[in-house]
Parts: structure tokens; C-alpha cells; sequence
């Protein structure tokens, strides 16, 4: 057989080099981690690293929740929660917030803190109420993913970033998985009881998908003062002790003193505002576009006018 000629041995040699690019739809120019110094590849992957954990955790929590290890799933839950507040802090931290992390984010927290809780509500009141765990088990995770897309649609970059709008998903699966503990995972569960993570459930759930504003504690989780940082310091240091001495309460009060924050935050903004000012309260809601409209496009009314007859 003939050697191929030049011309074709130098298209094969191109071929051989050239690398597959992502495209991005709004055209912007893709750039790939292979293009980067290993320093700032690890920068800019170093949050989706914990965004990964906590999925790997969520995920890992399905099947032992399946197989009776209600205990071992709701600690995996709680190691997801804990690698969910590192991402984002970890990306504040070294400037690699980007909508692809934002993304990944929503995944990951549908998997750890959407199909996770719900599978756990499920295999807990399965035994004596089927249809009933069907029901809560469904009902978590619809509104998980109705919370998570609608948070991925509304980002405002000029938003207060002190507040989310509707209970933030980590917080409620929190709920969920302090209940769950504090119910000391009876082997043999019988009686009204059983029902109660069922029952318990259904406040979050509904709280996810309302317009009530919760705090973030961005200012906690990332420090930017000196004062600011010894404070996360002795809070972190309390939860700690209190997760190791006595955890099903320390989940407990923490969970449902989240839960309690909405509420006694619009009881007490009146007089939050006249003592502190406005600025220690939340502040007026910009209407937005509903999430169930389509994209509006203005190119193609553009082009419907340039149809138009003058």
C-alpha cells in the first residue's frame, strides 16, 4: 500500500492536534482549564470541589436511608450542608464565583438536599403508611425543585444579599434531619410517631416555595472584619462542642431557630427599623418577571417591527 501524501498526512496530523472547545449559546468565548496555570486551575475548581463532596454525601445518604441506616444518611446530610456553605464561601473567598457554579450548586443541593430528605421522610414512615411517605416524600422534592429553579431564574446581582427569598433548601432539609435524629431511630417504629417527620416536613417544604424572607448569614459564614471573624470563630466553636456533647439538640434548636428567624424578623422589623435604622431590616421587593412566563427576546421584536408596514 501507497504512503499517503503529504497534503493528507499534514490534514491527518491537524486533525490529531485539534481539541474539542465548548461553544457557549450567548457566544461568548469558552476558556478551557488546559489553558490555565495550575495555580489558577485550582482556584477557579476549587468551590466545585465542595460543591462534588456534597453531592457525593447526598447521594451516599440515598441508599443507606434505603437499607434501614437512617442514622449514618441523616449525618451524611448534615456533612453536605456543611460542604454547601464551604463552596460558596470558598468561592467568595478566592473570586471564582461563576454561572457555572451557580449551576452545579442548584444540582448538587437537589440531590444532597432535595431527593436525599425526601428518600429519608420516605423509608421512615414506609412500614405502617405507604401511601402517606409516597405523599411527603413527593411533595419535599417537587418543592425543592421549584425553590432551586426559581432561585437560579431570579438572581439579581444588585439583590440584598443578606436575604433569600423563601427558605433556603439546606435549612429546611436541616428540619427534616434534626427531627429525624431527635426521634433516637427506634428499630421497631410503631405508632402515631412514625408519621411525625412526615408531618414535620410539610412546614419547610411549603416555606421553600413561599416569598418569606430568610436571612443568609453571609456576613457569618464570610467574615470581612476583625470583630467579624472572632464572632463566626465563637459561633463555629459553639456549635462544634454543642454537635459533640449533645447533637439531636444542638441540630434541634438550630434547625427550628432558623425556621423561627422569618417570622420574628417581620414581628420585630417595625421596631428593628425605628431603633437601628432601615437598614436592619429587609427592604422593599422589586416586582419581578414570573418564572412560568417565557424569555422575553428583543431581538426577535426587533425583527417583528422591522416587518411592520410604515
Amino acid at each position: 500500500m501507497s504512503e499517503p501524501a503529504a497534503p493528507e498526512r499534514r490534514r491527518r496530523r491537524l486533525l490529531r492536534r485539534r481539541r474539542f472547545r465548548i461553544a457557549s449559546h450567548s457566544g461568548a468565548e469558552v476558556v478551557s482549564l488546559r489553558q490555565l496555570p495550575p495555580k489558577e486551575r485550582l482556584r477557579v475548581t476549587a468551590p466545585s470541589m465542595f460543591t462534588a463532596a456534597n453531592m457525593a454525601c447526598g447521594f451516599s445518604a440515598v441508599p443507606l436511608a434505603f437499607n434501614g441506616h437512617s442514622h449514618w444518611a441523616a449525618i451524611l446530610m448534615t456533612v453536605a450542608i456543611v460542604m454547601d456553605i464551604c463552596d460558596g464561601a470558598v468561592a467568595r473567598l478566592v473570586g471564582a464565583t461563576s454561572p457555572f457554579g451557580v449551576q452545579l450548586d442548584s444540582l448538587a443541593d437537589l440531590i444532597s438536599f432535595g431527593l436525599a430528605p425526601a428518600v429519608l421522610v420516605y423509608t421512615w414512615v414506609l412500614p405502617e403508611w405507604p401511601v402517606v411517605a409516597w405523599i411527603a416524600a413527593y411533595f419535599w422534592l417537587a418543592c425543592a425543585g421549584f425553590r432551586l429553579a426559581r432561585f437560579n431564574f431570579t438572581i439579581d446581582p444588585h439583590a440584598d444579599k443578606r436575604y433569600f427569598i423563601g427558605m433556603p433548601s439546606p435549612g429546611a432539609a436541616a428540619v427534616v434531619i434534626a427531627t429525624v435524629f431527635a426521634l433516637d431511630f427506634p428499630k421497631d417504629k410503631v405508632g402515631p410517631s412514625i408519621l411525625l417527620p412526615a408531618v414535620i416536613s410539610v412546614v419547610p417544604a411549603l416555606l421553600m416555595v413561599s416569598t418569606v424572607r430568610f436571612r443568609s448569614f453571609r456576613n457569618l459564614i464570610s467574615p470581612q472584619t476583625q470583630q467579624a471573624r472572632v464572632i463566626t470563630a465563637l459561633v463555629g466553636l459553639a456549635v462544634l462542642v454543642g454537635l459533640v456533647l449533645e447533637p439531636a439538640g444542638t441540630m434541634l434548636v438550630l434547625a427550628y431557630a432558623y425556621v423561627l428567624t422569618a417570622p420574628v424578623g417581620v414581628l420585630t422589623g417595625p421596631l428593628r427599623r425605628r431603633l437601628f435604622g432601615a437598614d436592619s431590616v429587609a427592604p422593599p421587593r422589586v416586582k419581578q418577571q414570573s418564572v412560568f412566563l417565557p424569555l422575553h427576546d428583543d431581538s426577535e421584536e426587533a425583527d417583528d417591527d422591522e416587518d411592520q408596514p410604515l
